[in-house]
């Protein structure tokens, strides 16, 4: 893995710019529909101003996620118990929380008072 030369670093520096390889051995962004993978990445982490980049480069792959279109049973039912909302009630907020428990039993309390 290569990464940015020290030489380079010290010329950054001058110009306020403090910068730092980082060890990294994978790199994974996140997004709804897919993850973007970055496999023996070069990391370079810099403060400009304050404000923190960090840069990476290297062969890109992307693999698409798939969609669940069933939830484990015992997730419903415990969406279920915590709720009080019916079993189709249940299984669409977690559709729209995207299977988080925690954000669909959120969504089914939301404006409900004690």
């Amino acid at each position: 893995m290569m990464k940015v030369k020290p030489k380079d670093l010290k010329k950054l520096e001058r110009l306020g710019v403090k910068a730092e390889n980082i060890n990294a051995t994978r790199v994974v962004i996140e997004t709804p529909e897919e993850n973007i993978i970055v496999d023996s990445p070069i990391v370079t982490k810099a403060n400009v101003m304050g404000q923190e980049a960090i840069t990476v480069m290297g062969q890109i792959r992307v693999e698409k996620k798939s969609q669940p279109s069933t939830y484990k049973d015992e997730d419903v039912r415990f969406i279920m118990e915590q709720t009080g909302k019916s079993e189709a009630e249940a299984k669409e907020a977690l559709a729209k929380a995207g299977g988080d428990i925690a954000k669909a039993i959120l969504l089914l309390t939301e404006g409900q008072g004690p």
